[in-house]
């Protein structure tokens, strides 16, 4: 196990280096099925909530639309997402999960089961619910607003 490091006086790049630190450890648990971790969440939104905008799906996602859309490519051209008109509203376009897309997510299940396992192993799987809660948290703030 890796020594405790001095915290970061930087919230930003104390949450990013974790974010780049646990993604990493996900991406390693994905890599035999092609995907990474955010594009493994890509698909399992759309498969759970059905065609949405890109723009609606990067808000869900809280990304901005530059970034999703740079994951959704290779998800495209895979052959994984589909962009077709939205069924709700014909004027707009949507992404969908293709099947080769839920065969794929379907692959990759055991892997983000087994990082998510091992995670609340090494981490403590009730410091790691509580980590998901504040984070819950921190992405529901409203900088702008908040007084």
């Amino acid at each position: 196990m890796s020594p405790i490091t001095k915290p970061d006086l930087c919230n930003a790049l104390a949450i990013r280096k974790a974010a780049r630190h646990i993604t990493s450890h996900y991406d390693r648990h994905l890599a035999g099925t092609g995907l990474k971790v955010t594009q493994y969440s890509v698909l399992a939104h759309l498969q759970r909530l059905g065609p949405r905008t890109i723009n609606e799906l990067a808000s869900i996602m809280a990304m901005d639309r530059t970034t999703m859309g740079r994951n959704v490519r290779p998800l495209e051209r895979d052959g994984l997402v589909s962009i077709t008109p939205d069924p709700r509203d014909a004027r707009r376009r949507a992404l969908s999960v293709t099947d080769l897309g839920l065969e794929r997510l379907r692959a990759a299940r055991a892997g983000w089961a087994a990082a998510q396992a091992r995670f609340d192993e090494v981490y403590g799987p009730e410091r790691a619910a509580a980590l998901r809660e504040t984070l819950a948290g921190v992405t529901a703030l409203d900088f702008e607003k908040a007084r």
